[in-house]
């Protein structure tokens, strides 16, 4: 079972269910693989909202680690998707915001 106040999503993939946590150490292992530099740039590569599939599978990694399933990022890429991309975006949204908060409204 999730804990939500901790910053865990549920994710449901090939009738297995997963949690994902995007934790200190998870968002770390990003800003390496994604070559972000640091948190406000990998924050802003995430709110731009053009996402290429390797960076999908490196925050889907990442987050599953953190919520404790130990997949390396090839076994990460062959999990089944098959309910599409959209509950697999809405949840990585959803940890995505645990992390760091709503982005702000547009004025």
């Amino acid at each position: 079972m999730v804990n939500r106040r901790r910053g865990e999503v549920p994710l449901d993939l090939g009738g297995t269910r997963y949690t994902l946590c995007l934790t200190l150490g998870a968002l770390a292992e990003l800003e390496a693989a994604l070559q972000a530099g640091d948190l406000v740039g990998l924050a802003e590569r995430f709110s731009s909202g053009r996402l290429a599939a390797r960076d999908l599978i490196a925050l889907l990694g990442a987050a599953l680690r953190g919520g404790g399933h130990a997949l390396d990022d090839a076994a990460v890429a062959a999990l089944p998707l098959a309910g599409g991309l959209e509950p697999l975006a809405g949840a990585l949204g959803e940890a995505l915001v645990a992390a760091f908060g709503e982005p702000p409204a547009d004025p």
